[in-house]
């Protein structure tokens, strides 16, 4: 049969997954043509475990090409991607016959119901007087957990989880927010492959771990040079990365019961700093004073100045697409909402913003948004902090570019705007039960219009 059906054949009720040895393996696989009941009469299980089957045979024959090419597996990485076939071929071998790959310890040691491992060995019973013996003998393996796994190192296991376990977490990411979920996890498994060594998975011992902890324990004591600690709660984020990665891999590989070495380990919370809010004067007679920023780009210039009526996290405003920024609507707005290749920061951070003030006058003059900046926030970042110091425009050790956003809200609150609003225009999760769509652009317009800052046109040069 072709297309959906390759390698199926029926037999009475019963389908059977029939193919021939490729005759470059004939002489490592005796099996010549392979016949091999599915035990199902329906034709959708007999196409998944046909599947599986295949995918088996396939991996088989790929780690024979190996051993063929000088007579015998050479070298480290070989071996491994020997064993990693061996292994894969008896999880999708034991998947075919409608069981899970367990490695045998975890058969005998743990309460494996009786009825389980009965039928296990009733099937390969099945199959020693039909199959050839190569087909036997992977039977067995498949069923009876013989397959050694392959020794996968922490950097390797970290490879699969980017590349295997964690692919849907990434594929609406852009580019930089993907290098940054990569960067912060790694960061805890170049610390503990720097400290242990680059140990296979199923070597890591709750030693491993505890010495780890300790590393990070001796870290956040005050240091003797400088007086200062290391947070708390970054160590508790390596902590937690390693222990989501040592899950996430055994229960991709099928053993999610393994213990975790990881297990209870982490640190008290610090209480991290507000960041603090430019207060409306300083505002005012400072950044918005004209000529303040005359000297710095013009994109940057106008985020900072879109950042002030908007509330908007600086990411947000850098990453507006033109389809995103309506200056023609009746009540000029901006929407920020996810896109193919970017996603933001909760659902509740989908939101339309009207635009007022200062604000509105920065975005007539970008229409196209920010190419400069887009997906590039630790380089919009480090420009505006660099800026605001240099122009001593940062109060305190607590302000920040955030300090907008922390402003903004703070001025709804003190003028007395209906918190739901104040909910939608942060991008913040509201308690209140969700109804109607937040208020007509023009309503929202007109609350804002009550905290706006006034300002010199003398900031922008004619549009």
């Amino acid at each position: 049969m072709r297309g959906e059906d390759r390698f199926l054949q029926k037999r009475g009720q019963r389908w059977h997954y029939v193919r021939r040895v490729p005759a470059r393996f004939s002489q490592l696989d005796s099996r010549g043509q392979i016949r091999i009941s599915l035990d199902t009469s329906r034709i959708e299980v007999a196409r998944a475990r046909r599947d599986a089957m295949a995918t088996a045979d396939e991996d088989y024959w790929a780690s024979l090409s190996i051993s063929m090419l000088n007579g015998d597996i050479a070298g480290d990485a070989r071996l491994r991607q020997a064993l990693e076939r061996r292994y894969r071929s008896a999880c999708e071998r034991a998947a075919a016959h409608g069981f899970a790959y367990r490695p045998l310890g975890s058969l005998v040691q743990e309460e494996t119901p009786v009825e389980e491992l009965v039928n296990r060995l009733e099937t390969i019973a099945r199959g020693l007087g039909s199959s050839p013996k190569p087909e036997g003998e992977a039977r067995v393996e498949a069923l009876l957990g013989g397959a050694t796994p392959p020794p996968v190192t922490v950097t390797q296991a970290f490879e699969i989880y980017c590349d295997e376990i964690a692919l849907g977490d990434l594929l609406s990411k852009s580019e930089s927010q993907k290098k940054l979920w990569k960067k912060i996890k790694f960061r805890a498994i170049s610390y503990f492959v720097e400290l242990v060594g680059d140990k296979a998975m199923t070597d890591i011992t709750r030693d491993d771990a505890l010495q780890f902890y300790n590393w990070w324990a001796d870290r956040l004591k005050p240091s003797k040079s400088k007086g200062k600690r290391k947070g708390a709660n970054t160590a508790n984020r390596d902590l937690g990365n390693l222990r989501l990665l040592y899950r996430a891999y055994f229960t991709h590989i099928g053993e999610e019961d393994r213990p975790n070495p990881f297990r209870n380990l982490s640190f008290k919370e610090q209480a991290v700093a507000k960041v603090a809010a430019f207060e409306n004067a300083f505002v005012r007679e400072k950044i918005l004073a004209p000529g303040m920023f005359d000297a710095i780009n013009e994109e940057a210039r106008l985020i900072i100045f879109a950042l002030v009526e908007t509330g908007c996290r600086p990411s947000e405003i850098a990453n507006l697409l033109p389809e995103h920024i309506h200056l023609d609507a009746p009540v000029p707005y901006i929407s920020i909402q996810p896109t193919t290749d970017r996603e933001i920061k909760t659902r509740s951070s989908i939101r339309d913003i009207p635009l007022v003030g200062v604000s509105l006058e920065a975005m007539k003059r970008a229409p196209n948004g920010f190419p400069k900046y887009r997906d590039k926030p630790d380089n919009l970042s480090a420009f505006l902090m660099s800026a605001f110091r240099t122009r001593k425009l940062l109060p305190s050790s607590q302000h920040r570019i955030y300090s907008f956003r922390h402003a903004f809200e703070k001025r709804m609150q003190e003028a007395g705007l209906d918190y739901g609003l104040r909910c939608l225009l942060m991008g913040h999760t509201t308690s209140r039960p969700e109804y109607g769509d937040g208020g007509s652009l023009d309503y929202r317009r007109a609350e804002l219009l009550k905290i706006t800052h006034p300002f010199s046109h003398d900031l922008f040069p004619p549009v």
